[in-house]
């Protein structure tokens, strides 16, 4: 069982991961002002001592904690870690995402260094950022010069100021709550503040991203006035008890997810995999460090297209660095594959103004068609994955020349046989992808994507039909019936039909064909877009309303129908077209308002390859 201590933007999100494994564990907070909709979390409020802590992580079988607490919060974390070691149970942190350290501003290592450098800088004017728990905190500074605090208006937060004798008229509040930030964060008013009150500076927290940080730096930079900022306290915090205690560090949900399946494998039915865009980036970074700084990590940092950080494991070859593909427990061909990276200088370069050039090596494929990132000719590594590469290289440091980066994979070209590759036209290899990094097992949305690329293709081919198709013995019998079409018409849908649908219209094509088999097409029929097994089941009563339209004199419950196919050889013969008929009306009655601007065709296949239609 997982206990989260969360209350923070962090803690929300880290619910948003542990809930998609549908399992259960528990989400603490220390007011019921933070409570936020669980589905399979159970909410525990109230602030607790760590004899407290140990007593719940017993009743609970608590085996993981994850530590989504505001960084600020160190006696929390200190408690945790003492709790983290009693009960012999891992941390996961869950740490916000920090800008880099802006030269501009006046770094503070702790409230008494900033207490020292705004006599020094001569600050007689201060809006203070920081909150309500700091005006104790900043007292020496306040009883003697102008300060104002800005607070969250409400009576806890007005009773820490009264007792701490601030002065109420120089209290300024939050305007209005930032959605989703019920806990910190605010729709930013700085910029409004420093107008009215006129500072010369403002004091605030190393409070991340998510904190506001950024909006609240921007807004004293654009006033002209200096900005003090006390840094975030060191993680884990300094305590004698951290010895032992297992502390994983995480900045992002996929970070978060990919923590708790190696701590806790067994919290997620389904893992998680990295994309061949992941692996590339992965095996780029570890080759350049190895070229420029001779050294030879076992796993190098890399930044996600969301701004979070993963390490990856990565491993190193004869001239080159690797990262094997874990495609987690996504049916991925590619799993498993050798992605390598080779890295060289280049003396003169034709394009001077590029520090990165990126290349496709054996086993990576070519694009043959129009329609991708990347022109015909051009190698099969897509835009996500080659600016996720070229933005974790330039961020090293140690990066001062011009480089070439060539990405492969050995066994590439006879992989790619047994991808979507040739369809789309793409020739001689695998095709280096990923939009997030992650894979996520069956992954609908990914194969979502996969559809609306092929259908891309197909546009971009200048077809003027496309032939949306389950895939496999539909696909020969569609094939047959349109033998003059390009291989790019034909787009698998696997269940999704209606999301195909929907891309067909977006994507503006006139004409449609829908191929289908009676199995998807009876659960069409009756509203289901999506005809997954656990989305949608064979309706035998609807099945037998369709029957009773077409005249069939066929009882569902006498004939003993397990499978839909099985009706081709129940039905009277001379009942076969009007009861496909039937099943086509109630299909479009479904399908041709996803599609309004294009001419639909619905052809219903029999096992035979017969094909029926309106």
């Amino acid at each position: 069982m997982i206990l989260v201590f969360g209350g923070t933007t962090e803690g929300r999100k880290a619910v948003e991961v542990l809930e998609e494994a549908g399992t259960t564990y528990y989400y603490s907070t220390r007011s019921d002002g933070q409570k936020i909709e669980l589905v399979n979390g159970i909410h525990l409020t109230g602030g607790m001592e760590v004899s407290e802590m140990i007593a719940c992580c017993r009743e609970h079988d608590i085996h993981l904690i994850v530590d989504a607490a505001h960084p600020f919060a160190e006696e929390l974390h200190r408690n945790l870690l003492f709790l983290a070691k009693h009960i012999k149970a891992p941390i996961i942190r869950y740490d916000r995402i920090y800008p880099p350290h802006d030269k501009d501003l006046i770094w503070c290592k702790d409230y008494q260094d900033a207490l020292i450098k705004l006599e020094s800088e001569k600050i007689d004017r201060l809006l203070a950022l920081t909150g309500v728990n700091n005006i104790g905190t900043l007292r020496p500074y306040w009883q003697k010069h102008e300060c104002w605090f800005r607070i969250l208006n409400r009576s806890a937060s007005h009773f820490i100021a009264k007792a701490n004798c601030f002065p109420e008229e120089r209290l300024v509040y939050y305007e209005r709550l930032r959605v989703g930030e019920q806990s910190s964060g605010m729709t930013d008013d700085t910029s409004d503040l420093i107008r009215g009150l006129q500072p010369q500076a403002i004091i605030t927290k190393e409070s991340g991203h998510s904190g506001g940080f950024t909006e609240k730096v921007e807004a004293a930079k654009q006033a002209g006035i200096k900005v003090f900022v006390v840094e975030r306290p060191d993680y884990p915090p300094h305590t004698p008890n951290p010895q032992n205690v297992t502390i994983v560090h995480v900045n992002g949900p996929y970070g978060l997810r990919r923590a708790v399946e190696k701590l806790l494998p067994e919290f997620y039915p389904l893992h998680s995999g990295l994309t061949t865009g992941t692996c590339a980036t992965a095996a780029a970074i570890a080759e350049t460090i190895r070229l420029l700084k001779n050294e030879t990590p076992n796993e190098v940092p890399v930044l996600l297209p969301n701004g979070e950080t993963i390490n990856v494991s990565v491993g190193y070859g004869k001239g080159y660095a690797y990262c094997i593909k874990e495609a987690g427990d996504d049916p991925d061909i590619t799993n498993g594959i050798e992605v390598r990276a080779n890295v060289k200088r280049i003396a003169n370069s034709k394009k001077p103004t590029a520090n990165i050039d990126i290349i496709g090596g054996e086993g990576i494929g070519r694009f043959t068609l129009p329609g991708f990132d990347y022109p015909p000719g051009e190698a099969a590594i897509n835009k996500a994955p080659r600016e996720m590469i070229r933005q974790n290289i330039e961020q090293l440091s140690i990066i001062n020349c011009q480089l070439s980066i060539t990405i492969s994979v050995p066994d590439g070209k006879e992989i790619a046989r047994r991808t979507f590759n040739p369809r789309l036209g793409i020739e001689g290899g695998i095709s280096i992808i990923g939009v997030s990094g992650i894979v996520k097992p069956f992954s609908e949305e990914a194969f979502i994507d996969s559809i609306r690329k092929c259908m891309e293709v197909a546009k971009a081919s200048g077809t003027d039909r496309i032939v949306i198709n389950s895939g496999g013995k539909s696909e020969r019998f569609v094939k047959a019936h349109y033998p003059t079409l390009p291989q790019q018409a034909f787009v698998e849908y696997g269940n999704y039909i209606g999301e195909t649908l929907k891309i067909a219209d977006e994507l503006q094509f006139e004409n449609i064909t829908l191929g289908v088999m009676l199995g998807k097409a009876v659960k069409l029929a009756n509203g289901h877009l999506d005809t997954h097994s656990r989305k949608a089941t064979m309706d035998k009563a609807f099945i037998q309303q369709m029957l009773n339209e077409a005249n069939c004199q066929l009882s569902i419950i006498n004939c003993q129908l397990s499978l839909a196919r099985e009706l081709w050889d129940k039905l009277p013969k001379d009942k076969i077209e009007t009861f496909a008929q039937t099943v086509i009306r109630h299909c479009m009655e479904h399908c041709q308002p996803l599609v309004p601007h294009a001419h639909l065709t619905l052809l219903l296949i029999d096992d035979d390859g017969t094909i029926h239609s309106l």
